[in-house]
């Protein structure tokens, strides 16, 4: 099932992740965004080039496969995903409308159904 609703890729970001499937050349691979627990918010992003697997939904952006799976996909629907390249350092960034609270690295996050319990920040913050 294609859904380009659920997760939006900025301009940036789609041209960075095309960058990085075109240096591995395998037609079968897409970006995989999915949560794991963990972080010092109680869930984290994760990202990687990968295959689809059984059960994700498969998201069309800009030409582009994005596998997510079913249990990620609750707690990232709706959030933009973006590249950044600033003086803290270069990276993929997601934009969550469901993380009520998150830390000031960004990649780890807690929603309002308790995500789990925070923990202190490892990344300086």
């Amino acid at each position: 099932m294609i859904d380009t609703t659920t997760i939006t890729m900025t301009p940036t970001a789609l041209g960075k992740i095309r960058e990085l499937l075109e240096q591995e050349n395998d037609p079968t691979l897409g970006l995989r965004v999915f949560v794991a627990g963990g972080g010092c918010s109680g869930l984290q992003y994760g990202m990687t080039l990968d295959e689809e697997q059984e059960g994700d939904t498969i998201l069309d952006q800009g030409g582009l496969k994005v596998f997510v799976d079913e249990m990620s996909l609750g707690y990232i629907a709706g959030s933009e995903v973006d590249y950044v390249d600033s003086l803290m350092g270069a990276g993929f960034t997601v934009n969550n409308p469901n993380a009520v609270s998150s830390c000031g690295c960004g990649h780890s996050f807690r929603t309002s159904e308790g995500g789990g319990e925070s923990r202190s920040c490892g990344c300086g913050h």
